[in-house]
């Protein structure tokens, strides 16, 4: 007996009616990016390894998914030599691998698999502009809609495969670029009907700044992705990665006021300048905030609301200005759906220096999750057709085909049913899809060029001529 059809775990398949709203999402994001004047391009769905390796951190680089040189790859098992400490290794085992093992591992990887699905835009993105930086006018702002892929553990709006809709700028060390990012976010969101997103904004300076005041420089990026985790495993569980992490308790005393930060964004900005008064770096990152949070305020907002959250880390090593992560609605449990931030040097690994960036992104699959919880997507995003001709034979579908073109022409989504069977059933076949109309046209319609347009919510029923059906139907 055959097994049973299935997908791979933290994978979706997508119906018509889900599509067409996910296409409504992406077409309203697309819609603000060009208005914004962000161009678009595209980038391969897998890249070279080393590309992407060691650009997220030891914890990005553990969930990106590896693509083996080939299918057959292990068909002649006997040219492979496995390292003897790989051999050794029960790779299911819970016990943990040796540095060295990991080394080896690494290496044996390194030989069976040198390209791998992308983990995210931005480094490709990144490698884009360094490959063809001879074609580019910069600044250049781009959007970039496409699926990336992560080795995660899935759960509630955490998938393995998911889309990604990023703008970025390159080119420009301008603050205004971050000014209309939280623009763009709020523009975006009032125009899907989401009101009422937190946009928390913090900078990798203040982060800095805080490590150098606190005796932790050297700890850094264990700090952030520590402090990143605050809303996950509260605060006595990011104290305690922190101190297995080698951040001293004393420290920890002096970090204090992170966790308890409250009030205005100009009385966080006045904490911070108080806890940071000996970091010069800190003191750099206060002084961003406050020039975008002066200029958000001055300008306004639409729906959403700026705010400060100094907790704010996002585990990502490119970061070195503001970091952004967008909160739904505090009536809807789910994590970020959107984030971004400014890297000054992301494209210098890739050897291109003096290049600085800022980008956002917003988190499609989420962000869908949240307007079908808060109900907000319009009744006209539907998959299916504003109505249906009835087949009553040859000769009557044909006067139904010659409608149907035309109407096609204004735009109007309409269906003939394909066979010549019982009424009733071609009836009840358009009450599943949710076609809302039948359109009726037999010999006595042929007749008179006219049809008989029927509401099937209703189960009223009208007489039209081309003119009205089309007047009905729009």
């Amino acid at each position: 007996m055959a097994s049973k059809p299935s997908i791979p775990k933290g994978t979706r398949d997508f119906s018509p009616a889900e599509v067409s709203k996910r296409q409504y999402i992406i077409q309203t994001i697309k819609a603000n990016f060009e208005k914004f004047g962000f161009q678009p391009i595209e980038t391969p769905s897998f890249e070279n390894s080393d590309t992407l390796m060691g650009k997220y951190g030891e914890e990005g680089d553990r969930l990106i998914f590896k693509i083996l040189n080939s299918g057959n790859f292990f068909y002649n098992k006997s040219k492979i030599e496995l390292p003897a400490s790989i051999e050794e290794l029960q790779l299911n085992s819970a016990e943990k691998i040796s540095l060295e093992q990991r080394i080896e591992l690494n290496k044996f990887t390194g030989k069976i698999s040198e390209k791998a699905l992308r983990y995210d835009l931005t480094v490709p993105f990144a490698r884009y502009v360094v490959q063809h930086q001879s074609e580019i006018e910069f600044p250049f702002k781009r959007y970039q809609i496409q699926p990336v892929w992560r080795a995660d553990n899935p759960q509630k709006g955490r998938f393995r495969e998911f889309f990604q809709c990023d703008a970025d700028v390159v080119g420009s060390k301008s603050l205004w670029q971050e000014v209309e990012l939280v623009q763009l976010y709020d523009t975006v969101f009032t125009s899907l009907g989401l009101e009422g997103v937190t946009i928390k904004i913090n900078n990798r300076k203040i982060l800095s700044g805080i490590a150098e005041v606190i005796g932790a420089s050297d700890k850094l990026i264990d700090f952030t992705v520590a402090l990143d985790k605050l809303d996950k495993i509260g605060e006595d569980g990011v104290k305690k990665e922190m101190i297995e992490k080698g951040i001293a308790e004393e420290a920890l005393v002096k970090v204090q006021p992170l966790f308890s930060f409250s009030g205005t964004f100009s009385d966080k900005i006045n904490q911070l300048s108080t806890l940071l008064s000996s970091s010069e770096e800190g003191m750099k990152g206060v002084e961003e905030l406050k020039f975008i949070c002066d200029n958000v305020a001055e300008l306004g907002l639409s729906t959403a609301i700026l705010d400060l959250d100094v907790t704010l880390a996002r585990g990502l090593n490119y970061y070195t200005g503001a970091i952004f992560e967008v909160a739904a609605p505090k009536t809807v449990a789910m994590g970020s759906i959107g984030g971004g931030g400014r890297y000054d040097d992301l494209t210098g690994i890739f050897g291109l220096k003096n290049m600085s960036g800022v980008g956002i992104s917003f988190g499609l699959d989420r962000i869908y999750l949240v307007l079908e919880e808060l109900q907000l997507f319009p009744e006209t995003v539907a998959a299916t057709s504003k109505a249906m001709f009835i087949n009553y034979g040859d000769k009557e579908a044909l006067y139904a085909s010659k409608a149907i073109q035309k109407l096609r022409k204004e735009n109007i989504k309409v269906e003939l049913y394909p066979d010549n069977v019982k009424v009733g059933k071609q009836f009840q076949y358009a009450d599943k899809r949710l076609i809302p109309f039948a359109v009726i046209a037999g010999d006595q319609e042929i007749a008179s060029n006219t049809f008989a347009l029927k509401n099937l919510v209703t189960g009223e029923q009208v007489s039209v001529d081309f003119e009205g059906l089309k007047n009905a139907l729009l």
